[in-house]
């Protein structure tokens, strides 16, 4: 059986638009494949692209939300010119620990208690460290300018030593009084032997005025405050130390 093909224009198009009619409802052209492809790709083009969108919004309006760190002025503890002791030093060792605080004094922020039982603290300033790393340091500092007790380390290491000197910082803050402003530093002090006997337990107050209200000048009295009551607190620790070692030293030879 013979089949007659029309090759005129007229029937060679209608021929070509009839086949690719044919092949596209069929789905047997790779250009009918490539283009399912593309459409498909460009879908999930879009939908990434939204999704990215979506997220930088996001992001966005998360980083509005939340609170700006304000700067802060970081102060050290000042440190006064300490006089060196003529006596004769002695022969035991002390360990410097520093004091145990509440959750308020143990950190860099430097406190204030503006009015009754209200503490809180100043703004956009902070101590270099907390409260019982400053006053253990400057308490190292007094023994060190003193010069009595020589043979001296800190809890940051794991040596041993005839006595440890900790305790309890009850109060390392300003203090409104009216219109007045005084620095209070309060510390319950307690001298320990190397078998872990209590010693000498005793409480240290120091209360300094201060004239501006202005931070510079508050850190300037902590900084006296720090002076006075290191200089009590080294006296008091000379002399316990000394009278046990004294009476335990016969024993130990």
């Amino acid at each position: 059986m013979r089949f007659a093909v029309n090759t005129s224009p007229v029937g060679a198009s209608l021929l070509a638009i009839g086949c690719e009619a044919v092949v596209k409802k069929a789905g047997l052209t790779i250009a009918g494949k490539s283009f399912r492809l593309y459409r498909e790709q460009a879908r999930s083009y879009r939908f990434g692209a939204w999704l990215a969108l979506l997220c930088c919004l996001a992001l966005t309006s998360a980083c509005s939300i939340l609170p700006k760190s304000e700067p802060s002025d970081v102060y050290r503890l000042p440190v006064g010119a300490a006089a060196s002791s003529v006596a004769q030093p002695v022969q035991w060792s002390l360990r410097l620990a520093r004091p145990k605080a509440s959750e308020t004094l143990d950190s860099p922020r430097i406190a204030v208690v503006p009015q009754g039982d209200l503490i809180s603290s100043y703004k956009g300033a902070r101590w270099t460290d907390p409260a019982p790393v400053l006053w253990r340091n400057r308490l190292l500092d007094a023994f060190a300018s003193d010069g009595r007790v020589q043979l001296l380390s800190t809890d940051d290491s794991n040596l041993q030593a005839d006595f440890q000197l900790g305790g309890e910082l009850q109060a390392f803050q300003s203090e409104y009084r009216g219109q007045a402003i005084e620095v209070v530093i309060r510390l319950d002090a307690r001298l320990v032997s190397d078998n872990q006997r209590i010693i000498a337990t005793r409480r240290f107050e120091v209360r300094q005025p201060v004239g501006d209200k202005q931070v510079p000048a508050v850190v300037a009295g902590f900084g006296k405050a720090s002076d006075g009551l290191a200089a009590q607190v080294l006296r008091w620790t000379v002399e316990q130390g000394q009278k046990h070692y004294v009476a335990v030293a016969p024993k130990n030879q």
